[in-house]
């Protein structure tokens, strides 16, 4: 009923219910009327007949340190044929016998070999391919589909699809992305020990990530949980640079007494010039080879990663190349040229002092 309902849904193709493997079974369904006419309870039936066909283990046999089941069970003469069955004799408390078809209907009917559980909820599958529309719009249409379904007492329908478990996994990266981007400006801020140079080395970190957008559009657009990994790989190696790279300039500043200025940030730049180009280099000739082999067997997550890395690095290296050293040379004022400085010399016992 369900297939049916979704066959006229625009845009859901391949519809199919899933199998359920069976196997021929002997059913026995108890008679209660012939059961109470008799005096026979359908439990003790059932338990008789089940004693007899499958067997009942009623104790163990230990003999030269091995353990040997005691079971129960019918001679095979008894349970070669449904007839056979149908005419074994169940005990009545009266102390004579009946037939087992007399108060009880034996059959051979299909029973499932594998009943399949989502906690203690038995279930089935009905999917299907989606073809001509957003996923989003088929989607609304079968639950609006699924509706007009009475399902009996305790039997729902559930809609699964991959967009719900794709957005649940976005959300949770989300929330883990903000919660590490608070404590990285709050360890930069202790690095830098300035607000402002921690704020330009957040905010510029987006910019690192363009070539990996455009790495991914170009090679398909299509956005994996890899994807999501060499984002992070690049912002890592970005972040990495740009705090090298605002150190060295205020150890050029504080440490060796440069004046603050283009001069100083031109010899910064140069300076973490070769070690950057050779990261970017380094790390390039890795990744060239997955990018090279194609969507091979067993490079399905690793393949997007290298795609957005390699894209990402060229971004970072500009970034930190050029921009960065733009954004200190606006923003970069030091600690110690914000605070007056004093210095005392000594001539001739007199002390003068100035700014």
């Amino acid at each position: 009923e369900v297939e049916r309902a979704l066959s006229e849904v625009d845009g859901l193709v391949e519809l199919q219910v899933a199998s359920i493997p069976e196997e021929p079974q002997v059913e026995i369904h108890v008679d209660l009327a012939e059961a109470e006419r008799y005096q026979v309870k359908p439990g003790d039936v059932r338990r008789s007949a089940s004693t007899l066909l499958a067997g009942l283990q009623v104790g163990s046999l230990y003999e030269e340190q091995k353990v040997f089941d005691v079971i129960v069970w019918g001679v095979p003469e008894i349970r070669n044929s449904l007839t056979d069955i149908s005419h074994l004799l169940i005990d009545t408390p009266r102390g004579g016998h009946v037939r087992l078809n007399e108060i009880a209907d034996v059959y051979i009917a299909p029973a499932p070999i594998i009943i399949q559980r989502d906690a203690v909820s038995r279930f089935i599958d009905v999917g299907g391919s989606v073809s001509g529309r957003s996923l989003s719009s088929v989607v609304t249409d079968v639950e609006q589909s699924l509706q007009s379904i009475d399902f009996p007492v305790e039997y729902h329908a559930e809609v699964l699809n991959q967009s719900a478990e794709s957005q649940a996994g976005w959300q949770r990266i989300s929330f883990i992305a903000a919660l590490s981007l608070i404590g990285i400006f709050l360890l930069l801020q202790a690095v830098f020990e300035s607000w402002r140079l921690a704020s330009v080395a957040i905010l510029t970190l987006p910019m690192a990530l363009v070539g990996g957008v455009i790495a991914i559009v170009l090679g398909g657009g299509e956005v994996s949980f890899g994807s999501i990994f060499g984002f992070l790989a690049v912002l890592g190696i970005a972040l990495r640079n740009s705090v090298v790279m605002t150190r060295h300039f205020q150890h050029l500043e504080q440490d060796e007494d440069n004046v603050f200025g283009p001069e100083l940030v031109l010899r910064g730049a140069r300076e973490r010039l070769v070690p950057i180009l050779m990261t970017t280099f380094i790390t390039a000739l890795a990744l060239i080879p997955l990018v090279i082999a194609g969507n091979v067997p067993g490079n399905e997550i690793v393949r997007p990663i290298a795609i957005v890395i390699l894209g990402g690095l060229i971004t970072s290296a500009v970034l930190n190349l050029f921009i960065l050293p733009l954004l200190y040379l606006r923003f970069g004022a030091s600690i110690m040229r914000e605070t007056p400085k004093i210095t005392v010399s000594t001539q001739a016992g007199l002390s003068s002092s100035s700014d």
